[in-house]
């Protein structure tokens, strides 16, 4: 496509008269861009610095999704997927069109999943370079896969103007931000706001609800391979170690954030890697930290000393969502594109804050798709304002904002697939254990390698297992290079009693939580979770 031909496809979006448009600029291009328009600044080894202002986060508030004809019955409506007016994202789209005209926009093309039979050609069209650098690096490239540069019309369109603030009471929205999906025309609106996950979790949001209709089930979960091509599948939210987990140098990643499983097997639906890096350690962490210090990598409200222009991963002053987004062709043992065979272990991760689910254990298919379909987590007190004492989070899918259809689809979607693949499943507790915060302490990391890595090794197959008295879960009485009283929970605790009563009381919120998510065909799935009473 020529700039005649990029200017022309923009123009049938409803985008013209524009000033200049950068379209696939490569990465040193955007680097020397975003410098010369101050978007950033070069810190020490080459990363690019990036401050995202007012959201450091995803403005889940204010995300909405189109209520138009061709997708309404198959939305999952109520607070997650919030109804918006087809006139009225008309109206918002005329209006941000508008804005562009006489302005300067970047345009990256790429590809959103790796296998080629269900890949789906991604235009993002922003006004930063920093953040047409975030789209190049989070997306698959055409010419990676040996294709030209751009597609004359692309499937999915994301139109990111992070400094066009919307009126609420003019534009129908919550505040001056807005995400917007019109699912029937494959079109997105980001405004109002500069961080860059949007635009990622958009992507996904759209592949989450063209997926499963092409019968590919779509993942919030990271994917490796160890020595003998066996794959491995991580579900987990934000702060459960997915990415740390999966980015293990013995193994080779497929993708540490979203990927879908079809009848070839898992892909990766990404080309590049999202990770949180507060805290992160050289020790624990060798690979993620090292691409903290790489060319090609943005780092997003990350501290630096802008004398040295050394980063500091420990500085919270900013947020505690510090991001670091590089491509996966950087990491030393990844697999780009990423695509593997079906996996033969799915791993759930859950950061328990009460300190009572077992740092292991294995899963029954059933239980694989009722720990799915809650997708707990939990946060601790003092990470967010208001929060004092550890709250459970039920995230269905492991990834509900992201999930247009209801969550049942999904979890039966992976129940057969799980059936089919015969693949084990286990449940890994990253949280605490002896107690909540201030009274237990965090699992150790290298424990939990070491848990996994007997798991996903065959080496937990033939020790004897012990069922959870509350959560009925089958625990290993033994574990390779771990303390056997370790892998008990109860015996963490200073007093079986109180452990009893902390677990009965995040049972009854299982319960809960279940009979507001489970749908008619997935009630049956309460027998295999928490006892009741």
């Amino acid at each position: 496509m020529t700039d005649e031909g990029i200017r022309d496809s923009l123009a049938r979006l409803g985008i013209v008269n524009l000033e200049r448009i950068y379209w696939n600029t490569p990465t040193p291009a955007l680097y020397e861009r975003a410098i010369r328009r101050r978007e950033g600044h070069l810190a020490h080894r080459g990363p690019l610095v990036v401050r995202t202002g007012y959201y450091t986060g995803r403005a889940a508030k204010d995300k909405f999704i189109v209520d138009e004809p061709s997708s309404r019955g198959q939305v999952w409506w109520g607070e997650i997927n919030q109804r918006f007016p087809e006139d009225c994202f008309n109206a918002l789209c005329r209006n941000v069109f508008d804005y562009l005209e006489t302005r300067q926009v970047f345009v990256q093309d790429g590809y959103a999943g790796a296998d080629p039979a269900y890949e789906a050609p991604v235009r993002v069209i922003t006004q930063d370079a920093w953040h047409a650098l975030f789209a190049r690096t989070m997306l698959i490239r055409p010419v990676d896969l040996g294709r030209r540069i751009g597609v004359d019309e692309p499937e999915l369109t994301v139109v990111h103007v992070p400094h066009f603030h919307a009126l609420p009471s003019r534009h129908h929205t919550n505040s001056e931000a807005f995400v917007i999906l019109h699912l029937g025309r494959r079109l997105a609106l980001i405004g109002g706001t500069a961080y860059a996950g949007e635009i990622k979790k958009t992507i996904f949001t759209m592949m989450n609800y063209l997926l499963p209709q092409r019968g590919v089930l779509s993942m919030h979960a990271a994917a490796n391979m160890g020595e003998d091509d066996d794959v491995a599948v991580f579900f987990g939210l934000s702060g459960t170690g997915k990415t740390t987990l999966s980015t293990d140098p013995g193994r080779r990643l497929i993708g540490d954030d979203e990927h879908g499983w079809s009848e070839n097997g898992v892909f990766n639906i990404e080309g590049g890697c999202y990770a949180k890096v507060i805290r992160l350690s050289a020790e624990k962490e060798p690979q993620i930290h090292e691409m903290t210090r790489t060319f090609g990598t943005i780092l997003e409200n990350v501290r630096f000393d802008l004398d040295t222009r050394r980063v500091n991963l420990d500085d919270d002053s900013l947020t505690e969502n510090t991001r670091a987004a590089y491509p996966i062709p950087h990491l030393p043992n990844a697999i780009y594109p990423g695509v593997a065979g079906h996996p033969r272990n799915i791993v759930m991760l859950t950061a328990d804050a009460f300190g009572v689910l077992p740092p292991i254990a294995r899963l029954s298919p059933e239980q694989a798709r009722y720990y799915f379909l809650l997708g707990y987590t939990a946060k601790v007190a003092g990470t967010e304002a208001g929060v004092s004492e550890p709250e459970a989070v039920f995230s269905p899918c492991f990834g509900a904002p992201f999930m247009p259809m209801h969550p049942g689809v999904y979890a039966r979607m992976l129940g057969e697939k799980i059936a089919r693949h015969e693949v084990n499943c286990w449940l890994i507790n990253t949280g605490w254990t002896g107690g909540p915060p201030g009274v237990g302490k965090r699992m150790d990391i290298a424990a939990t390698r070491a848990m996994l890595n007997a798991a996903l090794t065959g080496r937990l197959d033939d020790v004897e297992w012990r069922e959870h008295p509350v959560f009925r879960l089958r625990m290993p009485a033994a574990c390779p290079g771990v303390d056997a009283a370790v892998l008990d929970p109860v015996r963490a605790w200073s007093s079986a009693e109180a452990y009893d009563a902390k677990a009965r009381e995040l049972a009854g919120m299982f319960h809960h939580a279940f009979d507001e998510i489970a749908g008619d065909e997935d009630r049956a799935l309460a027998a295999v979770g928490p006892a009741q009473g």
